[in-house]
C-alpha cells in the first residue's frame, strides 16, 4: 500500500485550494508521496493551509493548527507548517503562541518551504496536482484586490490586484484539459478587474473568450465579480458562447444606499437595481449568485427591508448571507461601531434566508419538465449526482439521478428530463 509521506488540509475558498494544489505538485516532484484532505491524516508531514477571512474561519484554522500541534506533542506526526491567509496576516502572533509548528508560511511565499527541506522549487508552472474530480477544476487568473470595502480584509491580507498573464493562464487551462478537465471554475479575488494593473483596461472578456476557443473545455463558469463597473462585452462572451455558462457569482452584499456607502461598494440602490435588470437582459436565463451581508454597522430595520424586497424582486438563483463581523484593521472596524445587537443579526439572517429557501424551491420547480445538460460529478448511494450549467461544485443545487438498471460515467455529460425538485435540488431521468 502506497504510503503518504505528506498531508496537506486546505482550510477556505477554492483560491486557496489551488495554492495547495501547487505545493503538492512540488512536493511530489521532489519524490514524495501527498495526501490531500484525508480524513485520517498519517503523514509523517503536514501542512495546513489557513484561511483568515472572517472570524468563524480564523478560529476553525486555528483550531487546526491546535489538533495537529497536539498530534506532534504525541509524535503522531514528525513535521508541522502552516501557511496561507491567517499566517500571512498573524505570523508573529502565531509565532509566538503555537511553538509546535516548525515553521509558518504566508499565502505568497510557500515555495520557501521545499526549498527549507532542502528540494528543488523549479519545474512546469501549471502542472499543478488536480485534487477536484478530475472532469473540473478551478484556474485562478489574479491574486488581490484594489476594492476597499469596510468590512473586507482580504486586500490587507494579499495586497493590490495583480493579473496573471494571459498566455500563462491559457498554457494552464490545456494543461488542465490534457489531464482531463472539461470544466473550468474561473476565480479570482475580483474576476472583472483583470488587466487593469497590466495596462489599465479590463481583459477579462478576451481572457473567457480566448479560453472558449480552447478544444476540450465545455464549461467556463465565472466566479467572483464585482458589480460596480462590470465590463459589459463579458455578457457579450456569455451570451454568444456556448461553453461559457449562463452562470455569474457577483457578491451585491445590500441594496440600501446609505448601508452600501458606509460599505464603501460605490454603488446604490437605484444603480443595483438596473445592473440586475442589465444581466438579465443582456444574457437571458442566466444564473445569478450573489452575497448578502445582515448587520453592517448602522443597518436599520428599515435598511434590511429595502434589502428583503429586493431579494425579493430580484429573484435570484443561488443566494447565500452572513452576518457582519468586525474584522481587524478594515475600514469598519477602526471607523463605525458594531452596533447592530448579535441576536438581531440572527434573525434578520433567518428571515432572509427564509424568503430565499422560497424563491429558491419555485426557481426549482420550474425547472419540472424541461431537458438539460447535466455533467455527472458522483454516485451516492442510490443516485448518480449531476448539476445543470447553472450550478457550481459543492455550493450550489444538484441533480439527483437513479442508479437502478442504469450505469452512468462521472465526468461524463447527459440529457436528463428534470422530473422533480425540492427546495435545492432537482431529479431527472437521462432521455
Amino acid at each position: 500500500m502506497k504510503k503518504y509521506q505528506v498531508d496537506i488540509i486546505t482550510m477556505g475558498c477554492s483560491k486557496n485550494l489551488v495554492d495547495s494544489e501547487d505545493l503538492m505538485r512540488l512536493f511530489e516532484a521532489n519524490g514524495y508521496a501527498c495526501e490531500h484532505d484525508s480524513k485520517h491524516p498519517r503523514g509523517e508531514i503536514v501542512v495546513i493551509n489557513t484561511c483568515g477571512f472572517i472570524e468563524d474561519a480564523k478560529q476553525e484554522s486555528i483550531n487546526k493548527i491546535l489538533e495537529f500541534a497536539n498530534a506532534k506533542k504525541e509524535g503522531r506526526i514528525k513535521m508541522l507548517f502552516v501557511m496561507g491567509c491567517l499566517s500571512q496576516r498573524y505570523r508573529s502572533e502565531l509565532e509566538a503562541e503555537i511553538s509546535e509548528v516548525d515553521k509558518f508560511y504566508g499565502k505568497f511565499d510557500y515555495k520557501q518551504l521545499l526549498v527549507d527541506l532542502g528540494k528543488n522549487v523549479n519545474g512546469n508552472v501549471g502542472n499543478r496536482v488536480v485534487t477536484t474530480p478530475s472532469h473540473y477544476a478551478y484556474l485562478k487568473i489574479s491574486e488581490g484586490c484594489d476594492r476597499h470595502c469596510a468590512y473586507c480584509a482580504i486586500p490587507i491580507i494579499t495586497g493590490r490586484h495583480k493579473s496573471r498573464s494571459k498566455q500563462e493562464i491559457i498554457d494552464e487551462a490545456r494543461i488542465l484539459v490534457e489531464k482531463g478537465v472539461k470544466e473550468i471554475q474561473l476565480i479570482a479575488q475580483e474576476l472583472t478587474y483583470y488587466g487593469i494593473d497590466i495596462d489599465g483596461k479590463r481583459h477579462i472578456a478576451e481572457l473567457v473568450d480566448s479560453l472558449s476557443d480552447i478544444t476540450g473545455i465545455e464549461w467556463i463558469r465565472l466566479h467572483y465579480a464585482y458589480p460596480n463597473d462590470f465590463p459589459k462585452d463579458l455578457l457579450e462572451v456569455m451570451e454568444k458562447r456556448d461553453n461559457v455558462c449562463k452562470y455569474l457569482d457577483v457578491a451585491l452584499q445590500h441594496v440600501s444606499t446609505p448601508v452600501l456607502k458606509n460599505m464603501r461598494r460605490n454603488i446604490t440602490e437605484e444603480e443595483t437595481y438596473q445592473f440586475v435588470s442589465d444581466l438579465r437582459d443582456a444574457v437571458p436565463g442566466i444564473a445569478l449568485r450573489t452575497t448578502m451581508m445582515v448587520g453592517f454597522p448602522g443597518e436599520t430595520e428599515e435598511d434590511f427591508n429595502l434589502l428583503m424586497k429586493f431579494v425579493n424582486w430580484a429573484r435570484f438563483e443561488r443566494l447565500g448571507a452572513f452576518a457582519y463581523s468586525e474584522e481587524d484593521g478594515t475600514y469598519g472596524a477602526l471607523h463605525y461601531k458594531d452596533n447592530v445587537p448579535r441576536e438581531v443579526k440572527l434573525e434578520r439572517l433567518d428571515r432572509l434566508m427564509s424568503l430565499q429557501q422560497n424563491i429558491s424551491a419555485e426557481i426549482e420547480a420550474g425547472a419540472v419538465g424541461t431537458v438539460q445538460k447535466v455533467i455527472i460529478d458522483r454516485k451516492e448511494g442510490d443516485f448518480y449526482v449531476g448539476r445543470t450549467q447553472y450550478s457550481s461544485p459543492e455550493v450550489d443545487p444538484e441533480v439527483l439521478i437513479s442508479a437502478n438498471n442504469r450505469r452512468l460515467r462521472r465526468g461524463s455529460f447527459y440529457q436528463v428530463l428534470i422530473t422533480g425538485s425540492e427546495e435545492f435540488d432537482l431529479y431527472g431521468d437521462v432521455v
